[in-house]
């Protein structure tokens, strides 16, 4: 398909493969939906240590940006970019708009700007981050969404708590769902085993301890069920596997294996892991919390994170039931699609030159 003439840039200096978690999914599956499907005239913009990370759009690898992996060299190469700036605009020049997809803008730019905002979990649930970190995020989250002439968010959830906590204007914020890649996370011939999947790092959202409370309770009536834990961390207790970091592919094959996915998070501003098993047939028994219900709809069995009762009970009913829940699930993840997503996307940035400034 040609592309149109509006120049698009999509600056990712701050990526740090592997680390960004949920953002980072985003980011992959938007450019390569962009790059399959996508009208405009792109340029990915990608830092020394994510060469390859345009998803297959036109890319160029930003030298004058600082290297930097650990958060003290990311701290240090954000600084220096917020310092001395020049280098960096004049890599951005010929953009007639950029969509910065990992919420910071950097650098400042005056071209007409989308900012993704992911969540504002630091704002609501204050106590779970380091005074460093909230005050970074101060500065360099709610600046950058302050300065974009429209922001992006995953879900009506963070949009209405962008505006309550915030103070943005309803009238700049976008509602774009994420995707799933459908072809990877899919229905497969593998025999269910007797296995609750959550795959989660474990950072202190995620709700391990209630989880693992929960399934203690649930164990004592069901002795050979296991919980597989995936993404890093070192939860133990009887029946419980933890895998660290796997692949994605190891990760569908667990979805397509798993008896239900359990989600106990107490904080999303999307939640894709739910979806995912659902469009590879897996039950969900997963949190009432913050976006969760909005993108699960009616196709998961909820709870209430705080509650190990509850999770004990929810995860019950989707594993004595699961059929209803699995139908569900699939016919739910047909909905969320990148080409849907990034077709979203590419509206956004048609928007951009003629929006207020």
């Amino acid at each position: 398909m040609p592309a149109e003439s509006l120049r698009v840039g999509i600056p990712l200096l701050t990526l740090v493969p592997g680390e960004l978690g949920g953002s980072e999914t985003y980011v992959d599956g938007l450019l390569t939906a962009l790059s399959a499907r996508g009208t405009l005239d792109y340029r990915v913009y990608a830092p020394p240590v994510a060469p390859h990370a345009g998803g297959g759009l036109p890319a160029t690898i930003v030298d004058e940006y600082r290297a930097a992996r650990t958060v003290p060299q990311r701290a240090a190469a954000m600084a220096l970019a917020a310092a001395r700036p020049a280098a960096l605009r004049r890599r951005l020049a010929d953009a007639e708009a950029l969509h910065f997809p990992l919420t910071i803008m950097l650098p400042r730019v005056d071209t007409p700007a989308a900012v993704t905002l992911h969540d504002l979990q630091h704002l609501d649930l204050p106590e779970l981050f380091p005074r460093a970190e909230r005050a970074f995020r101060a500065v360099a989250w709610h600046r950058s969404v302050r300065r974009a002439r429209l922001v992006i968010v995953p879900s009506a959830f963070v949009r209405d708590r962008a505006v309550a906590l915030l103070g943005l204007d309803p009238a700049r914020v976008r509602v774009i769902h994420h995707g799933i890649d459908h072809e990877r996370f899919r229905p497969g011939n593998e025999p269910r085993e007797p296995i609750v999947l959550y795959p989660a790092r474990s950072w202190p959202h995620k709700n391990h301890d209630r989880l693992l409370e929960a399934f203690a309770l649930l164990r004592r009536e069901r002795r050979g069920l296991r919980l597989v834990l995936t993404g890093g961390g070192a939860q133990t207790g009887a029946g419980v596997e933890q895998r660290g970091r796997v692949s994605l592919d190891e990760l569908a094959s667990l979805y397509r294996r798993s008896a239900a996915l359990v989600f106990p998070s107490r904080y999303e501003g999307f939640g894709q892991p739910p979806l995912e098993a659902m469009a590879s047939g897996c039950p969900v028994a997963c949190s009432n919390a913050a976006s969760l219900p909005e993108v699960c709809g009616d196709a998961a069995r909820y709870f209430d994170p705080d509650s190990p009762e509850q999770i004990a009970g929810a995860l019950a009913a989707v594993l004595d039931d699961p059929e209803p829940w699995r139908a569900r699930g699939l016919a739910h993840a047909r909905e969320f699609t990148w080409a849907r997503s990034a077709a979203a996307h590419e509206a956004v940035y048609r928007e951009l030159p003629g929006a207020p400034a």
